[in-house]
């Protein structure tokens, strides 16, 4: 099952969040955002850090005020991944965390304010190098668009961004990137292919306020895979109303769904029926959770008889397929052991952290080399 993405990525500019290349051809990058208070320092970088664990490349943080503004200079001291201000509304508060060492700048063009504010917001980020999104949303069009359509809508949200686009080409600043977010899948896919055809600035994905953890899930990946399967994207948040690290978990297991990027376990699991010769669902949720900290790309299956246990597990690394009296093991496609029900969580642990620490020190070995 080791084999390339057919997906044909968008040609996109380059610009740089921090240490991590955005667009360009750059692997695609997963953001989250904390929820915590900002002013809570403690809080909020504990957070983070829990965030990039996950294996977010980026996580951006809410600044409402001149205090949280105050507050981003403590948490930037206190950790090393890239940070995103969420700035709306006072443009001063994004000159502020200009100073404090910010990675990237959001502005709602919606609501940031005039174009003199703007070009203040724009000069700050050219000179200290720092990159700016322009964020589009649908519940926070500018008035004006508001009337004209009546609605939002996808020609609204493009409108919207070619302004700022346009002013941004005025002042010769390009090191931005584009959202236009909708909580409405048509419209935000709309909207996002429009874009597309016409610019070559590196796209940041989402769909806004997607609900709770089961329905947002299924919203964005039906959303943001469409796009990601157009070849649209360059990084991506999935927004959830639960903990920013289910975000990051699902963003992870859209991308890998692609082949876009690997990273951790992909498990190939049956659903379970009344030929399983173990408890496959027990055994997943067991796995999964014992095994969250690999990040090594490997693929495992667990499937729970003979009809399509043996055919899968010789496609993994490692493989589980059942059988009477006991199951059986696979490694790199072949037969290895057999387990009983009673221990083949501890040993398929095992021999799946052996295998991650092979395929770690075999890349490791090729990085020398090169």
């Amino acid at each position: 099952m080791h084999f390339e993405s057919p997906i044909k990525r968008r040609h996109s500019r380059q610009i740089m969040v921090g240490d991590v290349p955005v667009g360009g051809g750059a692997p695609i990058s997963i953001q989250s955002m904390t929820n915590t208070e900002t002013c809570d320092v403690d809080a909020t970088v504990e957070q983070i850090r829990a965030i990039a664990n996950a294996g977010a490349d980026i996580v951006r943080v809410s600044i409402p005020s001149m205090d949280a503004a105050e507050a981003f200079k403590r948490i930037r001291e206190s950790v090393s991944v890239p940070l995103v201000a969420d700035i709306h509304f006072d443009y001063k508060i994004a000159l502020k965390v200009a100073e404090y060492g910010v990675d990237c700048l959001r502005i709602n063009p919606g609501n940031i304010g005039n174009k003199d504010r703007i070009r203040a917001v724009v000069d700050c980020a050219r000179d200290k190098n720092i990159p700016i999104r322009i964020g589009v949303n649908a519940g926070s069009l500018e008035k004006d668009l508001q009337k004209k359509y009546g609605e939002p809508t996808a020609d609204a949200l493009v409108e919207s961004a070619f302004r700022q686009i346009q002013y941004f080409d005025e002042l010769d600043f390009h090191e931005y990137k584009l959202s236009l977010k909708a909580s409405d899948i048509f419209m935000t896919v709309d909207a996002y292919r429009k874009i597309a055809s016409q610019i070559d600035n590196p796209l940041h994905l989402g769909i806004t306020e997607a609900g709770g953890l089961r329905s947002g899930t299924v919203k964005s990946s039906i959303g943001l895979g469409l796009l990601l399967m157009d070849g649209i994207g360059d990084t991506l948040r999935v927004s959830l109303a639960a903990d920013p690290v289910q975000e990051v978990k699902v963003g992870w297991d859209m991308i890998r769904s692609l082949k876009l990027r690997n990273r951790g376990i992909n498990f190939i699991a049956c659903p379970s029926c009344s030929r399983q010769n173990f408890d496959v669902i027990k055994t997943m949720n067991q796995l999964e959770e014992r095994l969250e900290d690999i990040v090594v790309p490997m693929d495992v299956a667990v499937i729970g008889c003979v009809v399509n246990g043996p055919g899968e597990a010789k496609e993994a690394d490692i493989g589980l397929a059942g059988g009477s009296p006991n199951n059986l093991i696979y490694q790199d496609g072949k037969p290895n052991s057999k387990t009983k029900n009673d221990t083949l969580v501890d040993d398929l642990e095992k021999m799946i952290r052996e295998k991650a620490l092979l395929k770690e020190q075999e890349l490791a070995n090729i990085i020398v080399k090169s």
